[in-house]
């Protein structure tokens, strides 16, 4: 389990890290082209807005399953052993249950109905934009069954 999540860790890190690169280098080229060259670009703002939308999303995710987005750690703390484990898998629950909600069902929803919709410069479908929604909380998911999976055996050994 380990090495699957070590490699999705490393797959989303090389995408953010692309995505950024993108993004600096679009947004340089737009400045360039409106400031020096007085011939704004038609794309770029579209191409900045829709990249830094994913990775945006990948990044959450990715900060997710390393666990470490913020938490009210003044809580977590007062749980010690066998509770804290508990606590953990409880709030993987809850987090999962919220993923496979809100992100997979409303992301998949919302990703359908803008099928025709079509964005102003680029032409291209809405639902490529809103699909990383979706995606972005099957990835969560795939790290809540890791996490789970992790601190259950946690709880078992420390039960031994």
């Amino acid at each position: 389990m380990q090495s699957l999540k070590n490699g999705l860790n490393k797959v989303l890190e090389v995408i953010c890290i692309v995505l950024f690169a993108f993004i600096t280098i679009v947004g340089t080229y737009q400045i360039v082209a409106r400031y020096v060259f007085n011939a704004p670009s038609t794309i770029s703002e579209e191409l900045l807005t829709y990249s830094f939308t994913w990775m945006s999303f990948l990044a959450a995710a990715l900060v997710f399953g390393k666990r470490e987005h913020m938490r009210m750690e003044f809580i977590a703390d007062k749980f010690k052993g066998k509770a804290g484990i508990m606590l953990s898998i409880i709030s993987e629950i809850i987090v999962l249950v919220f993923a496979l909600l809100i992100l997979v069902y409303g992301g998949s929803a919302i990703t359908k109905l803008t099928v025709l919709q079509v964005t102003a410069s680029l032409g291209i479908s809405m639902s490529y934009i809103y699909a990383i929604v979706p995606i972005s909380g099957v990835i969560v998911l795939i790290y809540n069954v890791i996490n789970i999976i992790q601190f259950v055996s946690q709880l078992n050994g420390e039960s031994k």
